[in-house]
């Protein structure tokens, strides 16, 4: 695989994504966003992310100059619409936007219609985490995953997140893992994927990468996911008055807008104690947990956020290990708009 640094990888995406008619502040934070994930080793949602969003911008089917407004503001609520601009611009204005009424009101809850694929959730929370705030991100996606007992996709893959001052971040789809996941294996012809995670395009559960690329993911531990899926469609699609499942558009789609719904709770830790009291019990209970005797074949027990963690300090320390496919797309898109790649 090749190794490129955090700096070096950030310059070239920025570069692709000006070129690709970006303007160079959103360019920058969605650059920032996409290989923050590589370094946590969520390669998923790094820059493998960035030939879809090429393509979606070079069709017109994303507006980079749109900016988006607030639809309206009443206490800790706030309505965001996107326009269909970045999605990364988006929920850099929509965390500033709670994290600003949080410090004001205590708590703030901002939803956000018509916006567009903005990465890895982590990403969002930890913007309010780093003001001394819990941080929550909502996302909807299109449907790709079917209902429990069902066999056609109506919700997407549908994150939750939770970033808090201390040693703990949760980042999860609602379904078994990532899309990302199986659009990795796809583009580095990796023939199987473990079984569990994805359903063929009748339905059926598969292992065949190619099959599960074009089928459907399978929701998070059965009627669970399921109810976990709709949580975030409420908070998102329904209480943004955005678009329904299933007049949301993937990346992978084309000829109409992404029409995504977001939502972004913040809670101001300094209303109900000290931040600095909050961090301390966080590691209290953090150091409660990883008390529990390692169950066999485990050598430790982890919380959310410890492998990413690890990773990262790793990466930034070795260089980001890309897979031959993802640098190959990267490096074709790159050339698509006149970028020239790093030479390796």
């Amino acid at each position: 695989m090749p190794l490129i640094s955090a700096p070096e990888l950030t310059r070239f995406t920025e570069e692709i994504l000006v070129a690709a008619g970006v303007p160079p502040h959103k360019a920058a934070i969605t650059a920032a966003s996409v290989v923050a994930s590589n370094l946590r080793g969520v390669d998923s949602h790094g820059i493998q992310l960035v030939p879809f969003y090429v393509d979606r911008l070079l069709a017109g089917e994303v507006d980079p100059q749109a900016d988006g407004r607030v639809i309206s503001e009443s206490g800790a609520c706030l309505v965001f619409d996107g326009q269909n601009g970045i999605g990364q611009w988006i929920a850099e204005t929509c965390c500033a936007h709670a994290v600003r009424i949080a410090g004001k009101q205590g708590m703030a809850l901002v939803v956000a219609r018509e916006s567009n694929h903005f990465g890895a959730a982590a990403w969002w929370a930890q913007k309010m985490r780093a003001a001394g705030q819990i941080g929550i991100v909502f996302c909807n996606a299109s449907p790709i995953v079917p209902p429990w007992q069902g066999k056609q996709g109506r919700v997407g893959t549908n994150p939750i997140c939770m970033s808090v001052p201390g040693p703990w971040l949760l980042d999860m789809a609602t379904t078994t893992v990532a899309a990302g996941r199986v659009f990795k294996a796809f583009l580095n012809g990796q023939p199987e994927i473990p079984a569990g995670w994805a359903l063929d395009s009748e339905g059926v559960p598969t292992t065949d990468t190619a099959e599960a690329y074009q089928g459907m993911l399978m929701p998070l531990g059965g009627y669970k996911g399921s109810g976990l899926a709709m949580m975030v469609e409420i908070l998102c699609s329904v209480l943004s008055g955005g678009a329904m499942p299933n007049e949301v558009s993937g990346i992978r789609s084309h000829g109409k807008a992404a029409r995504v719904s977001q939502a972004y709770m913040a809670i101001e830790v300094a209303h109900f104690m000290p931040v600095e009291e909050f961090t301390t019990r966080m590691e209290k209970l953090v150091n409660l947990i990883k008390t529990a005797a390692p169950a066999p074949g485990y050598d430790e027990v982890l919380v959310a956020g410890d492998p990413e963690w690890r990773t990262e300090a790793e990466r930034r320390q070795n260089g980001i290990p890309l897979a031959e496919g993802n640098w190959e797309a990267l490096c074709k898109t790159a050339a698509r708009v006149k970028v020239a790649a790093p030479v390796r």
